[in-house]
Formats: structure tokens, sequence, C-alpha cells
């Protein structure tokens, strides 16, 4: 649905998901009141309440039309590869780089972690999950000898390894540990991710 094909009703509620998330990723949530993001979306704070119910109700909408998944998942299923290797490490790269190049997504997925104990994302599980499975169906496909492994499983495993990967980076950049790294870490994180850390016996 482009802008021109919006109603006034929907661009208005859209303006106000834009003015809170620009509040919420400057100050995070509880600081943020619905009289700013009224006066943000320049309107009246009557006028939000046509629209939604609460602050919450906003940042339940903010977390539907906003999740940094809708810009990750797109990447991440566009990523080819002739092996499951290639295939695993350019969605791995492509899923790191999106991230970031979008450091406000990770702040959105911190405020909903800390701020509500992750209780918004549950509403976005039965959307992401049968848009992903393509990509780990097109994974047992170029290798046939992968593990027999629920599509669920390796979903959860490779957004969880790659999801730490960049949260990693982030700690450790700036500091001695930067220094101790090897510069192919993240081929390293690919590797173990495709073939554990235990050493197969001979």
């Amino acid at each position: 649905m482009t802008e021109e094909t919006l109603s006034k009703g929907e661009k208005t509620r859209l303006a106000i998901e834009d003015a809170a998330f620009e509040l919420f990723m400057e100050q995070g949530y509880h600081a943020t009141s619905m009289r700013q993001i009224a006066d943000k979306a320049e309107l009246a704070l009557g006028g939000i309440y046509n629209h939604f119910s609460s602050k919450e109700d906003i940042f339940s909408a903010i977390i539907l039309d906003k999740h940094p998944y809708k810009q990750v998942l797109p990447i991440v299923l566009a990523a080819e590869g002739d092996t499951a290797e290639d295939l695993i490490r350019n969605a791995a790269r492509a899923l790191v780089t999106e991230l970031g190049n979008r450091p406000e997504l990770l702040k959105l997925i911190f405020i909903e972690l800390v701020e509500f104990n992750g209780k918004h994302i549950s509403t976005l599980i039965s959307e992401i999950a049968p848009k992903i499975l393509p990509m780990f169906e097109k994974m047992i496909q170029v290798r046939k000898n992968l593990r027999k492994l629920p599509p669920p499983i390796l979903v959860r495993s490779f957004l969880g390894m790659f999801f730490s990967f960049y949260i990693t980076e982030l700690f450790i950049q700036d500091s001695v540990i930067t220094k101790l790294m090897p510069r192919n870490s993240f081929d390293l994180f690919v590797d173990i991710y495709l073939h554990g850390v235990i050493k197969e016996s001979a």
C-alpha cells in the first residue's frame, strides 16, 4: 500500500507511530508521554485516542509495523549459495550487516525485552515462521547430509547464533578483546553453526 492510497485516518495512525517510534528511540518508552507523541505528530492529545487506546497500544503497533524482521527477513531470504555453507554464510552476513546499518532496530528489540519482557513478540511468531522456513528448505536441498532437525529449531538457532554475533561485536568493540579476535571470526561463527565445536573423531 502506497502513501497515496492511504486514507486520512491511516496516514494519521502512521504519523502517530512514526512520532512515537522516534521518541522511544531517543528517550525510551517509559520516559515518553502521550502528550509528547501528540506534539511530535502535530495532533491534539485527544486525537491520538481516536486511533490508539494507550501508549502500549502504540508500541504494539510499532512492533508489528517496524520490527527488525520486516527489514531483515527479505534480505536473509534473498541469500543464495550452491552449498549449505555458502547459503548460511551469505544469509548470516546479510543479517549482521542489516542490523549494523539500522541501529535503531536493535533499540526497539531491547525496549521490548527490557520494558515488556518480550510479551509483544509472540504476536509476530505466526507471521515470521512461515516466511523464513523456505530458507532452511533451500539449505536442505543444497546439502543432503544435514542432521534431521525440526525446521523451527534451525530457524531459532540461526537467528540466535548470528544475532549474538552482532551483539557481542558491539560489546567488545574498542576493547582489548578485539585485538585477540581473529580476522575471520565471522567465518568461524558460520563454521561453528554448521559443524559445532567438538572435533570429529578419526
